[in-house]
């Protein structure tokens, strides 16, 4: 078996809690340099602290954005940008349940979108198409050494997927904490798998997994009461996605924690799948790769 290679320097949205804090742990402990995202100062100073004295590192770079607002996913970029002059791997782990603790009632963003819409699907696109250049250069840099491997996105998504309503896109009809989870995960996939169409996997590639179910994190506990798969089931998914060797030029793949697996039909629908997209690129005010 091949053993996965750290990449050099990973972004983990939502990192100060949960399956984020977890993977950036592991991540940093294998050598690679993690940069830390949250909404709270307090807790990000934390979880870099954490992380420095587990590991025996220097502080891990923070950066605060609130994904509810475009704004600041655009200046979390930017700031990425000035971090570092590479990226191999963006994680869009950060995201909003069902319910609580974010509540069951809609609610919107910054921006007056649909929150769980925007924070799952909208932010996490629009800082990787913001990101991409950065990636794309970090790809054709380590072409240079001896490790040759494109970038990757990693969408940390959900086996919970409903279709989504083009003539409801926000959810303003009947609202249910549940069913806005769920098109907003299937979004998020099938935005992935066109973004992948769209960029040579030489590059970058994007992939989603449901990491596991019910795992022991806020959003759960506090909504569900309980976990059936353990936290560091989730981590052990995702972290193969964002290091295993044998999945490099691999892209447009959704997984079921370690294996392949099949999205909701929608996200197969070429019409439907182009409709989101260029749907999605207008709500975010980008133009696309």
């Amino acid at each position: 078996m091949t053993r996965p290679t750290p990449p050099r320097t990973v972004l983990v949205t939502g990192s100060t809690d949960g399956l984020g804090r977890a993977l950036a742990h592991r991540l940093a402990a294998e050598g690679a340099t993690v940069l830390l995202h949250g909404r709270d100062k307090g807790r990000l100073d934390r979880t870099a602290g954490e992380i420095a004295a587990a590991h025996g590192l220097d502080r891990p770079a923070t950066l605060r954005a609130d994904l509810a607002d475009l704004d600041q996913v655009r200046a979390l970029a930017a700031e990425v940008r000035g971090t570092t002059d590479r990226l191999d791997v963006l994680v869009n782990n950060a995201g909003v349940g069902a319910g609580e603790p974010d509540g069951r009632t809609r609610r919107t963003s910054a921006d007056g979108y649909e929150l769980r819409f925007a924070v799952n699907h909208l932010a996490g696109l629009l800082l990787g198409l913001e990101l991409l250049p950065l990636l794309r250069a970090s790809s054709s840099a380590t072409a240079s050494t001896a490790v040759r491997a494109p970038a990757r996105i990693v969408n940390v998504a959900s086996a919970g997927q409903e279709e989504v309503d083009f003539d409801d896109l926000m959810l303003e009809r009947d609202y249910s904490g549940t069913s806005a989870y769920c098109r907003s995960k299937l979004a998020q996939i099938a935005c992935g798998f066109e973004l992948a169409a769209r960029v040579p996997a030489a590059e970058v590639t994007v992939n989603s997994l449901h990491p596991s179910t019910y795992m022991p994190t806020k959003m759960v506990l506090q909504e569900i009461g309980h976990s059936i798969d353990s936290l560091e089931d989730g981590v052990t998914a995702t972290h193969r996605l964002v290091t295993d060797p044998a999945l490099a030029g691999v892209t447009g793949r959704y997984y079921d924690r370690l294996r392949e697996a099949r999205a909701h039909r929608q996200a197969y629908d070429l019409r439907a799948r182009a409709a989101l997209w260029e749907r999605s690129l207008e709500l975010v005010g980008h133009p696309g790769p």
